[in-house]
């Protein structure tokens, strides 16, 4: 009896299972499987087992070269009980010996030798478990196999099992006929990806998810494709992979024996790359479809990608460019294809063809493809003579593989490549990509802002394309230095452009840079682009209209077309706007108070930060996690990560930084009630009364600056901040609300703050509008209208709970029972927007004056208050107030108030 169990093979724990059922007992199993798919390696572990469990193993494998010599397989596996044969009966021994070539004598008969080796393996199994392990056995000599299939049948019940591998559909001598058998399949694709992420953790995620579609879970594939790629920079892979001498002798073999004129047909589908039929000979495909190469189901497909790859090993270079000219004719309508086959049927540099390589990567580009663009790039780089052309194209290789696709890795090579091309000076895609890499490894503000100034010098064109990315990098430089000096070299190039600046470009120069001053003429064409993008499939410009609107709170506009920037991302796409993507939704998420989805995006955008060495671009998702540890008390995690972000901000005087980490610092502050040192944070970002010049975060920070004035008692300054955001009320619901209520604190006019609250679309900033009404509701406590003070305290209550911002929620609490009222949990009978509902029916107001006041239908309303009667015991809303004071913590935690 063999026991096989464990295993340390990824994703075959079932095969070992089944394999173990067929042999455990005695018997025989064999193993199916296509070139490649681990049948050996499934062999190997078995066998180990089998081993670890104190088995006795032989093995055995079939060869080509000793087909035709008779019992050499035999012989392989029975090796190891040479010196038992002498315990064998006379003439079991001497047929084994002579069969064996052990000693001399007659040819003994098939059957006498066949039963000699039962015998002798039923023998070596007697005192120890024993399995025997043959793989290719249809490679097995005939005399072999004919013996080992006669032993097969005679196992069960024994303690000797053997295990046999083959080929699918390969022929042989063995026959299978009655035995156990097992189909083994590729890996399923989790399997697959476990497998290639352990041998070759390293792999950039693109390189990872081509290696996988093209092997389609086969093992080998996936263990010696990487290894065939060699140093392969990781943003372009070749339309066809290289296969390791094991992999071209797996697949090769069918492919030597077609017809010359089947075998160019094959060659041209792989490098047409469609299986477009229409430029394929169906007649001469015929001998490679009868052998099970192809088949054509509409168009041609290989019956494994590696075939392809096969193909094209085998031929010669002269061969390949032959058929590339011809595709490259057969193709002449469609520009991107005729290019690329152009350029692989030349011979040398050809300027001409790598223009039109070029002209077709910025197509893909205007198409969202990034990494298409770059192959295209690359290719039209290696045809272009030295000089300016060269230069400008690995440049801008350099970039949009920083910018686009993540691969920082390769930048600093082709920037130098780019520079030793260009003895004239620096092109500007190569300025735009050093500035680039520069940002993001050394985060020298001032250096890259040098660089890109002095590459763009006196250029005006707005139909240059490389200026105009070259302005959208000065404009990163420009916020992340956050200083007005920077920002005046960007808008005097924007005023010069003619004939006119980009419309998105000329959006976020104004509200990314200094949104209070130069935004609010702009909104209504800002709206305009948005309302567009439904239809964007561009993922940077997408990601670009999300940062324009990112201060002026429309970011929620934009979300739909965010999540698909993400997800284009996690497909391979652009992997940085993929980043600023997962940021922006951070913001809003923020902001709207989506907390729990706010830890995902930054999770997920600061997991690809560090995957591709983005330093720059983790900084939004670090303030972000900064400000939601100041949001829930985690007053450790905030002051730790807003010091991080001091440090690295003051030596590149990247100011930008350090205004995330003074506003997170004022959040933390007002937390723990350290209201001086919160005031000190805020006012860092701008002081009151003033929204500093470009500042954009200052508009962030209002309510901030506001609270922590009004909680140090310095009303003035509240007065003053009022004033100030007071011309900002147009710009956004937010920005409207906090004007009001700001003015409110600063005069005591309470129509202010019931404009305030009341304003439409102010339920989306919740955590903001809590602070508010908490900080209000304390005022009319303190002026003795309690009342009114109840209603705007048991909405911040509400809403602090349900957020889970405990600082505020413990004082909401205490400033409610100072009315009168416990805030404790209570019995969880009403939620927070019945206890609004219900506060305001007390004080007398219809339902249509509370539904106007929450912007609710008065239907609503009288549905809410409906439930809240019986809840309360209540049949009347003259008993509602004794009844809300006689419990004053039946609240629930479902949802804050809107």
């Amino acid at each position: 009896m063999v026991a096989i169990t464990g295993g340390p093979l990824i994703g075959r724990e079932r095969d070992l299972a089944r394999i173990a059922d067929a042999v455990g007992q005695g018997g025989a199993f064999v193993l199916l499987g296509e070139a490649g798919v681990g049948k050996s390696a499934l062999l190997e572990a078995a066998a180990g087992r089998a081993l670890a469990a104190g088995h006795r193993v032989l093995r055995g494998s079939g060869s080509q070269f000793e087909a035709e010599v008779s019992f050499a397989g035999l012989h392989q596996v029975l090796y190891p009980l040479f010196d038992d044969l002498p315990r064998l009966g006379p003439a079991h021994e001497r047929a084994l010996s002579v069969a064996l070539g052990l000693g001399e004598g007659a040819p003994p008969g098939r059957l006498l030798v066949a039963n000699a080796a039962l015998l002798l393996l039923r023998q070596a199994a007697a005192s120890r478990p024993l399995l025997v392990v043959v793989d290719d056995i249809a490679w097995v000599d005939r005399a072999s196999a004919m013996v080992l299939g006669f032993v097969a049948r005679r196992l069960a019940g024994s303690r000797a099992g053997l295990l046999a591998a083959s080929r699918s559909g390969e022929a042989g001598f063995f026959e299978y006929g009655g035995l156990p058998g097992h189909e083994l399949r590729p890996l399923a694709d989790a399997d697959a990806a476990a497998l290639l992420n352990a041998r070759f953790p390293a792999l950039a995620p693109r390189a990872c998810r081509r290696l996988l579609a093209d092997a389609r879970g086969n093992p080998l594939a996936l263990l010696e494709l990487p290894v065939a790629l060699g140093d392969s920079p990781p943003s372009v892979l070749p339309q066809v992979l290289p296969l390791s001498g094991r992999l071209q002798a797996v697949f090769a073999a069918r492919i030597r024996n077609l017809p010359a004129a089947s075998y160019d047909q094959l060659l041209l589908a792989v490098l047409e790359g469609g299986g477009d039929v229409s430029v394929l000979d169906r007649a001469a495909l015929a001998p490679a479809e009868r052998v099970g190469l192809v088949r054509i189901e509409g168009r041609l497909l290989f019956r494994h990608p590696l075939i392809g790859s096969a193909v094209v090993e085998l031929a010669t270079g002269e061969q390949r460019r032959h058929a590339h000219q011809a595709l490259a004719v057969l193709l002449a309508d469609r520009p991107e294809r005729r290019a690329w086959h152009l350029a692989e049927a030349a011979e040398g540099p050809d300027e001409e063809v790598a223009a039109l390589l070029q002209a077709a990567a910025h197509a893909n580009l205007l198409r969202g493809d990034g990494v298409r663009a770059i192959t295209l790039l690359l290719r039209a780089v290696e045809l272009s003579p030295d000089g300016i052309g060269r230069a400008g194209r690995l440049g801008e290789a350099a970039y949009l593989g920083s910018v686009v696709n993540g691969d920082l890795r390769d930048a600093p090579r082709l920037l130098e490549q780019a520079r030793h091309a260009d003895r004239r000076g620096e092109s500007l895609p190569t300025a735009v990509a050093g500035t680039y890499h520069l940002l993001n490894g050394d985060g020298d503000v001032d250096s890259a802002h040098r660089l890109m100034t002095g590459a763009i010098g006196t250029l005006a064109d707005a139909r240059d394309k490389p200026l105009i990315e070259g302005l959208y990098t000065l404009l990163m430089v420009c916020f992340f230095g956050g200083r007005a000096e920077l920002w005046e070299t960007f808008h005097a190039v924007i005023d010069r452009l003619t004939p006119r600046p980009p419309e998105l470009l000329d959006l976020l120069g104004r509200t990314f840079s200094d949104p209070a001053r130069l935004a609010p003429p702009a909104l209504d064409r800002l709206d305009a682009v948005v309302s567009g993008l439904e239809r964007e499939i561009i993922p940077a410009r997408i990601s670009r209209v999300g940062i324009a609107c990112a201060y002026v709170d429309r970011l929620g506009q934009c979300r739909e077309a965010l999540w698909r920037v993400v997800h284009h991302g996690r497909d391979g796409g652009a992997v940085t706007s993929a980043i600023e993507a997962l940021f922006l939704l951070g913001n809003d998420a923020f902001l709207t108070g989506e907390w729990d989805e706010l830890r995902q995006v930054v999770d997920e955008g600061l997991a690809l930060c560090d995957r591709h060495g983005y330093r720059l671009l983790a900084w939004p998702g670090i303030y972000l996690k900064g400000m939601l540890a100041a949001a829930r008390g985690d007053d450790g995690t905030a002051t730790a990560l807003a010091d991080r972000m001091t440090r690295w901000a003051g030596p590149r005087r990247a100011r930008a930084i350090q205004y995330y980490a003074w506003q997170v610092g004022a959040l933390a502050a007002l937390g723990r009630g350290d209201y001086e040192e919160a005031h000190r944070q805020a006012s860092a970002v701008s002081p009151a009364g003033e929204l500093a010049p470009y500042v954009p975060h200052a508009l962030w920070t209002v309510t901030d600056l506001v609270e922590a004035a009004w909680r140090s008692g310095r009303h003035a300054a509240v007065a003053a901040h009022a004033a100030a955001v007071r011309p900002l009320a147009g710009v956004s619901p937010r920005l409207a609300m906090v004007a009001d209520a700001t003015a409110a604190l600063a005069s005591g006019d309470n129509r202010l703050f019931e404009a305030a609250v009341a304003t439409p679309g102010a339920e989306r900033w919740p955590f903001e509008r809590a602070r508010l009404q908490l900080m209000y509701g304390e005022r009319l406590r303190r002026t003795r209208t309690g009342g009114d003070a109840r209603v705007h305290l048991v909405a911040a209550l509400g809403t602090f709970r349900g957020l889970d911002a405990r600082p505020w929620l413990a004082r909401a609490s205490a400033e409610l029972r100072a009315t009168g009222r416990p805030a404790g949990p209570g019995s969880a009978e009403l939620t927070p927007q019945q206890w609004e509902i219900a506060a305001l029916a007390a004080t007398g107001l219809t339902n249509k004056q509370i539904g106007e006041r929450l912007l609710l239908s008065p239907r609503t309303v009288s549905n809410h208050l409906y439930q809240v009667f019986p809840k309360l015991g209540v049949t009347s809303r003259a008993a509602l107030r004794d009844a809300l004071d006689r419990n004053p913590s039946q609240m629930t935690q479902e949802s804050p108030p809107p």
